[in-house]
């Protein structure tokens, strides 16, 4: 990483520093983290919709 994540596994850049610390690129990461499992938790809860409904 080169400091300059945004914390979706890109690098943005617009609007961020260019140079974060340890602690801030660990804190965005978590972030993601959390934002990928609610996305698979309503992934999964689509799936059971569709398949209901067939």
């Amino acid at each position: 990483m080169d400091g300059r994540e945004c914390g979706c596994g890109g690098s943005c850049g617009y609007g961020m520093r260019n140079f974060l610390t340890k602690e801030e690129r660990i804190e965005l990461l978590k972030e993601y983290k959390e934002s990928l499992e609610k996305e698979v938790k309503g992934l999964a809860e689509r799936i059971k919709e569709l398949e209901k409904n067939n």
